[in-house]
């Protein structure tokens, strides 16, 4: 079909399917979405792990092996930093490091995290247009028998172990959509819900105030790819929390949170 999409993502299963419609459609007909409940700050840096996963995947830069990263990065800063007693459980490679200090030092010249993600996926050459969801900080907090746990503590500190009782997007009443996503979806004629954790990736960007609105009652077609493929998730604890909060592990389970807005699923 023509017309202009949009695409929602988060995480590695994202990012890939991202890659795949970069590869048929051209830029002007493409706008990512990305999931940023997962930013965090690390040794005074604000990192958006899944938006640089995307920019990284759509640059042909990332490690083929994770999914994440980048291909070849060293990791002598971080070795540095636990040297001096720093706590190094994220793992941040050198190259990665310039990433987020450009980040950083943008944000702290008052520049929005659209216009920073903009200007750092044009210096890496990708020219279809990957946005944030929000330039309000969202952040997404996994409730575990042991206290509250940030998306990163739960999945990279904790590897996705402790048990998952609730999930919450703390900033998300208060935070907008970003600009870039107030566009399109007021432009778009087809929305894609990527094969993403619907908690962790997709979650976040429908707890956006009047985003599940704009879904419900938009003429665009709204297609989601299934992230659970026989009874697993293809990557992530997806298949995991969802028989914590006491739902089918399936791609049935997950068609059941997207049927309010979602035309076709894809299994």
């Amino acid at each position: 079909m023509d017309g202009k999409i949009l695409a929602f993502a988060g995480g590695v299963g994202g990012a890939k399917l991202a890659l795949g419609l970069c590869r048929v459609l051209p830029p002007e007909r493409l706008v990512i979405c990305v999931n940023t409940g997962d930013d965090d700050r690390f040794h005074g840096l604000h990192v958006s792990p899944d938006i640089d996963t995307m920019m990284y995947t759509l640059a042909g830069l990332s490690d083929p092996q994770f999914g994440w990263g980048l291909q070849g990065d060293t990791f002598t800063a971080l070795s540095m930093l636990k040297q001096y007693g720093a706590d190094t459980w994220f793992n941040l490679g050198d190259r990665d490091f310039g990433t987020h200090i450009r980040r950083t030092q943008l944000l702290g010249q008052g520049v929005t995290l659209s216009q920073v993600t903009e200007e750092l996926c044009k210096s890496l050459g990708v020219d279809h247009q990957v946005i944030p969801m929000s330039d309000d900080p969202v952040r997404t907090v996994l409730g575990t028998p042991d206290g509250d746990l940030s998306m990163q503590e739960y999945f990279v500190r904790q590897r996705a172990e402790p048990i998952v009782q609730s999930v919450r997007y703390d900033g998300a009443e208060a935070a907008r959509p970003s600009p870039g996503l107030e566009t399109a979806l007021n432009e778009a004629d087809l929305i894609v819900f990527c094969p993403s954790n619907p908690f962790l990736s997709l979650g976040p960007i429908l707890a956006l105030p009047g985003v599940l609105d704009k879904l419900k009652n938009t003429s665009a077609l709204k297609v989601a790819v299934s992230p659970i493929v026989g009874g697993e998730a293809v990557k992530g604890p997806a298949g995991k929390i969802m028989a914590e909060l006491g739902q089918e592990v399936s791609c049935v389970g997950v068609a059941q949170q997207y049927r309010d807005f979602c035309d076709v699923f894809v299994i």
